[in-house]
């Protein structure tokens, strides 16, 4: 007889474990009630707060950047009479890429905000407040969807006239108004011709400055279709209407 020492049982089920599919029990339980949210869930929560943390930390960098250049050029545009103005209008086309950078930045900070809400909305606050209803019942199946394939929930338009209301338009208008002074008073042409930049008229220069200013206005204060990121301002205003609740 041979002794059974195991080894063979061993490598069958070492065998069966590598051709198997995986455990359809893993996972079972694991945000169960009775677990609480001091278990995965906090985990979980957690990190998505980190994330969310690293890329608003990315959003204010290139905000920052921004502003540097601005001060940078205004510096210099100011600093000689004989400095050409178009430097400023130079600073228009790099903080409008700037603007573009932060706006796909931007797109991908609202996926983790989207997900720390909605825990913070359908786990916290019920949990905290028994009594309160869920903000959204289909919120488990929706966010598990989002686990298994991530997407964008903000279109590239959307987040461009949101970074401009809160952001860049202020920036443009500093921007421009510098630019507008330095072609008025602190030279002797007058003003447009002052405003001139190589074979184009100072008219001509003029108008498409504030063609852009408008457009970016326009974009800036179209109807909104997201949004998500208002919520506090949105409450605000609801608060201060006599007809609120």
């Amino acid at each position: 007889m041979t002794p059974n020492d195991g080894s063979t049982d061993g490598g069958s089920d070492r065998e069966d474990a590598a051709t198997d599919p995986a455990d359809p029990r893993v996972g079972t339980g694991l945000l169960d009630v009775e677990m609480g949210p001091s278990s995965a869930l906090a985990h979980l929560y957690r990190g998505e707060l980190h994330r969310m943390k690293l890329w608003r930390e990315r959003l204010d960098r290139t905000t920052n950047w921004a502003v540097l250049l601005m001060a940078a050029i205004l510096t210099w545009a100011f600093s000689n009479e004989t400095n050409p103005h178009y430097v400023i209008l130079i600073g228009n086309a790099a903080v409008g890429l700037f603007l573009t950078i932060e706006a796909r930045r931007y797109r991908a900070y609202d996926i983790w905000r989207s997900r720390v809400r909605s825990l913070q909305q359908n786990v916290w606050a019920p949990g905290l407040d028994p009594t309160r209803p869920l903000g959204d019942e289909q919120w488990r199946q929706k966010l598990a969807a989002d686990y298994a394939e991530p997407t964008l929930k903000i279109t590239m338009e959307e987040a461009v006239a949101h970074r401009l209301r809160r952001v860049y338009l202020p920036l443009f208008s500093i921007l421009n108004g510098a630019w507008l002074l330095r072609v008025t008073a602190f030279t002797d042409a007058a003003f447009p011709a002052s405003a001139r930049v190589g074979v184009l008229p100072g008219v001509v220069v003029t108008g498409l400055v504030a063609a852009l200013m408008l457009g970016a206005a326009a974009v800036s204060l179209r109807p909104r279709t997201w949004h998500a990121s208002d919520e506090l301002r949105e409450k605000d205003l609801r608060r201060d209407r006599p007809d609120s609740p």
